[in-house]
């Protein structure tokens, strides 16, 4: 089923084209992915394609309790998010996937590693292991909350 949307002429010097506002869109986002890659490729000759990295923890029984998702691209790393399962925090998996994804980044050439977490998520669980607060944009998504952004050289 497609997204809802609104369409809306955008006016001034822009006729014949149509602004089109809606909700998750994959299509959309492969299309551009695809047409950034190609932008990316040029302005980065001789450095391989953005790749993605995982790493997954499984219970006994095969079930997902932790999980961590980003990727890897020329010399950088980027963690996209990271999760554990309530009745499996402080067990030592948040430190564990962090450093199989470390571990993998380097593997591929990476020498540091970005991400970003609010305030109400982990931001001190990466300061524990290295990284370092490179900015915070406060106010985000809410009035009392910050989105905070760090680094952590490999």
């Amino acid at each position: 089923m497609a997204p809802a949307e609104t369409t809306k002429s955008p006016g001034g010097d822009a006729p014949g084209y149509r602004f089109s506002v809606g909700a998750a869109d994959a299509e959309l986002d492969d299309r551009l992915s695809g047409e950034l890659d190609k932008v990316n490729a040029e302005a980065t000759p001789g450095t391989a394609p953005a790749r993605e990295l995982t790493v997954r923890v499984l219970d006994h029984s095969g079930e997902l309790v932790a999980g961590i998702s980003g990727w890897t691209w020329g010399v950088a790393a980027g963690v996209g998010m990271t999760w554990v399962h309530a009745d499996s925090q402080g067990a030592g998996l948040g430190t564990g996937l962090l450093a199989e994804f470390e571990d993998e980044a380097r593997s591929r050439g990476c020498t540091h590693v970005f991400v970003t977490s609010f305030t109400f998520q982990a931001p001190g669980f990466y300061e524990r292991h290295g990284y370092r607060e490179l900015f915070r944009w406060d106010g985000v998504p809410t009035p009392d909350a910050a989105d905070v952004h760090l680094r952590k050289d490999l």
